[in-house]
């Protein structure tokens, strides 16, 4: 699933190619595209005609289209597979093309959204007073954030009585981190992605939260994760960070620090890569940095 580097970087080209124009037209091609959209696919369509888009914005792994003269935004989903593409208005259309979008412009191209498994989708939702679509304003900031609060942070870890890799995949406490993401920053640390989040001192927590933003602007910087042609940004073209990792995937491979074989264990219906020697659970007993 997308995490906060794929978001942003199909966030940066709808800046670049959707922001500032005016919708002319919404085709509905498939209901499920819709459905978080509870009104319906007619609704969605005509409350969208006719309007502007804004300034593209993200928090987390979501991305939403502020209507320019409205104070409502169309919210995407991206699930397992979803993908928002730009393309020339005579392209073919894709296999799974689910929702396009026309613009009232010449420019020549229209937004369209295309997902093979149908699990993600664009919907409608008014806007809180900061900005954001309401369903989403229990998201916490992301740590790219100039506004993440690196202390309050450290102070919500401790009081949290959970794991380390659990505390990183929890929205309400730091988004936009994933299980792959989690995975890097952890082995960065040379952290048990088990270890009790009490039991980090606040250097130890400044010290992962640096190792989050490092990997995640690593993955910026070359596109994001792609392991396959269902994430591509909106030119449809794939992210090269895969090529990079030190963790997640890498199981039996040797530690790129040690030499060590990374191992991998079934954690939350997902799994989680590690170092079984730089990574070690501490014993309960010696658990106190």
């Amino acid at each position: 699933m997308p995490e906060l580097p794929e978001v942003e970087v199909v966030r940066r080209g709808l800046q670049r190619w959707v922001s500032g124009r005016t919708i002319a037209e919404v085709q509905i091609l498939h209901p499920r595209a819709v459905r978080r959209h509870t009104a319906g696919a007619e609704d969605f369509a005509a409350r969208l005609k006719g309007h502007s888009v804004g300034i593209a914005r993200r928090r987390g792994k979501y991305l939403w289209l502020p209507l320019a003269d409205t104070d409502a935004s169309v919210l995407g989903h991206l699930g397992m597979s979803g993908q928002l593409l730009v393309q020339p208005q005579d392209a073919a259309d894709e296999k799974h093309l689910r929702i396009r979008i026309r613009f009232d412009d010449g420019l020549g191209t229209e937004l369209r959204f295309v997902d093979q498994r149908t699990f993600g989708g664009l919907s409608l939702h008014d806007n809180t007073p900061e900005g954001l679509p309401d369903v989403i304003a229990h998201i916490a900031r992301d740590p790219l954030d100039p506004a993440f609060d690196d202390t309050a942070f450290h102070a919500a870890l401790r009081l949290r009585r959970t794991t380390i890799k659990r505390a990183l995949l929890d929205q309400s406490l730091i988004s936009g981190v994933g299980n792959i993401y989690a995975d890097e920053a952890l082995w960065r640390a040379k952290l048990h992605y088990e270890r009790p989040t009490a039991s980090l001192a606040r250097p130890r927590s400044v010290e992962l939260l640096g190792h989050v933003r490092d990997v995640m602007n690593a993955a910026l910087a070359v596109g994001g994760t792609s392991f396959d042609s269902l994430y591509v940004n909106v030119n449809g073209e794939s992210g090269y960070f895969d090529r990079s990792l030190d963790a997640y995937g890498r199981e039996d491979e040797p530690c790129r620090r040690c030499g060590t074989p990374m191992r991998r264990r079934a954690w939350m219906n997902r799994s989680s890569y590690y170092c079984p020697r730089c990574q070690r659970l501490p014993r309960p007993s010696r658990i106190s940095s």
